[in-house]
């Protein structure tokens, strides 16, 4: 679909007064820069003429574009939620790339949402309870053996080795620069 500067003021106007994702073609942010290199072109050439009218256009156009990716981003964030809840995957009117982001948003809820399943879950010491209370990190400075604030005696690390320490222990070590988060 060819791009005109209308098209994109009524696109605009409907992403600011609904709710619903605007439906657009899947190439929508190709053609938008598109328009917009070729707009950028046409604004450019009137400032040789001193043509205020184009420059205006080219400002409005350009706060046009910006405000319907805010918009619509806000909206394709909102519509991954709801349907990592619901698992009701509603993509239609959405451009490629929004396409792709819902998809990997949708990815990164559902581990999310498996923390909740963890937290709930009725294993005692199991791999839930050691995710969600120790951290692996790496090391990165030659640390002596230490004993924790849980009277636990941890170390002695060799800088360039990986361990699993609890959170409160992993994050002092990290605030001093002699860890880091790991994988």
């Amino acid at each position: 679909m060819e791009l005109s500067y209308d098209e994109i003021r009524r696109i605009h106007r409907l992403e600011k007064s609904t709710a619903k994702l605007v439906k657009v073609d899947p190439e929508f942010y190709s053609d938008l820069q598109e328009f917009l290199v070729e707009a950028k072109a046409e604004y450019l050439d009137s400032l040789k003429d001193f043509s205020s009218t184009k420059a205006r256009d080219f400002t409005n156009l350009k706060k046009m574009a910006e405000e319907i990716f805010a918009l619509r981003t806000k909206k394709l964030l909102n519509s991954s939620l709801v349907a990592s809840r619901t698992g009701e995957e509603e993509d239609s009117g959405m451009a490629a790339q929004e396409k792709k982001a819902f998809m990997e948003m949708l990815s990164v809820l559902e581990k999310h949402n498996r923390l909740l399943g963890s937290i709930f879950s009725e294993k005692k010491g199991g791999d839930a309870n050691r995710d969600l209370n120790t951290l692996s990190v790496e090391i990165l400075s030659d640390i002596p053996a230490f004993v924790g604030a849980d009277m636990k005696e941890y170390g002695p690390f060799r800088k360039g080795g990986t361990a699993r320490l609890p959170v409160k222990i992993a994050r002092l070590l990290s605030t001093q620069k002699l860890v880091k988060a790991g994988p």
